[in-house]
């Protein structure tokens, strides 16, 4: 079976860490673009060193840009993920080393070498990407499909402006850019991940039954399982891991609706809101399909895969 090309732009991240996981189990990941977002860039680009190794693969890696377009942003994610970004287990220094290709560039110049051919995972802020799409304004064309793990399609976020979600309102502006630029993208929104869920036992039940991947995954999503029980989230939420079972298998997806979706910049309490024009009063075309539903049995099949359950 012909394993789908994924280029993945990232920022690990826990979440991150499973989604990446999967690709390596279910897909060909030709590099990975490493953004700031969860955590700082020296702390991103290392998880995404210690995950190659983990995995012994030959990914290449490569280092983007350390801050938003614009602002500073308010704060990172590191009471989530940890200050190491792979809940601080505290692991060596890997061995594998980021290439010397920056991240927008690597963008550019893998899509001009198989143009038509890459499944671009955005699971990350969107700063690589915007730099990439001002660099090269005929990027978008080259890209087969565009899988974007950010915002909140009703205005439930999870960030201290309410309605935004942390990729999108980590870089509003590199998000702006990044919608405005594809004219047709695959949205993973916040709320979308929070009604897909594990129930928790049955998480621990693959972890238990996994081999090392499930293991280091176990452990490093201690802290974040910890931040989500205090603030009252159920079940284990896999946010990147569902944006990635989309790019994988897009027959996953069983609800879905097609809309104009755009990024509020300006906003005293809205900065960084993805704006959902539900009922196509602004007479724009449709940039966005929203996913709203996957098959939850396959999902679960995909993330149990990569955490080496065996049968699944």
């Amino acid at each position: 079976m012909t394993r789908t090309p994924l280029l993945i732009d990232t920022d690990p991240g826990v979440d991150d860490a499973l989604a990446i996981l999967m690709a390596h189990a279910h897909a060909e990941v030709v590099a990975l673009t490493i953004a700031a977002g969860n955590v700082g860039l020296a702390h991103t680009v290392r998880n995404a060193c210690t995950l190659v190794d983990l995995l012994s693969a030959r990914t290449p890696v490569h280092a983007g840009c350390p801050l938003p377009l614009v602002r500073a942003p308010l704060e990172d994610a590191a009471f989530v993920h940890g200050q190491d970004g792979l809940g601080d287990v505290g692991f060596p220094e890997p061995a594998s080393r980021p290439a010397d290709e920056t991240a927008a560039l690597a963008l550019i110049q893998l899509t001009r070498q198989r143009p038509g051919e890459l499944t671009l995972v955005a699971l990350a802020p969107l700063t690589n990407l915007a730099l990439a799409v001002r660099l090269d304004p005929e990027l978008p064309s080259r890209v087969r499909r565009l899988v974007v793990m950010g915002g909140a399609v009703t205005g439930h976020g999870n960030t201290g402006t309410v309605p935004a979600e942390f990729n999108v309102g980590f870089d509003p502006e590199a998000a702006h850019v990044v919608f405005e630029a594809f004219t047709h993208f695959t949205l993973v929104d916040w709320e979308a991940t929070l009604r897909h869920a594990f129930d928790e036992d049955a998480f621990d039940g693959w972890v238990a039954r996994g081999d090392e991947r499930a293991r280091f995954f176990d452990r490093i999503f201690a802290a974040a399982r910890a931040y989500n029980r205090r603030s009252g989230r159920r079940g284990i939420i896999a946010a990147d891991a569902l944006a990635m079972a989309v790019a994988i298998d897009p027959a996953i997806v069983t609800r879905r609706a097609s809309r104009h979706v755009a990024v509020e910049l300006d906003g005293r309490l809205t900065r960084g809101a993805t704006v959902v024009d539900w009922d196509g009063r602004l007479g724009r075309p449709a940039n966005a399909e929203i996913v709203l539903e996957v098959d939850q049995a396959r999902f679960a099949a995909l993330v149990q895969r990569a955490l080496g359950v065996p049968g699944a």
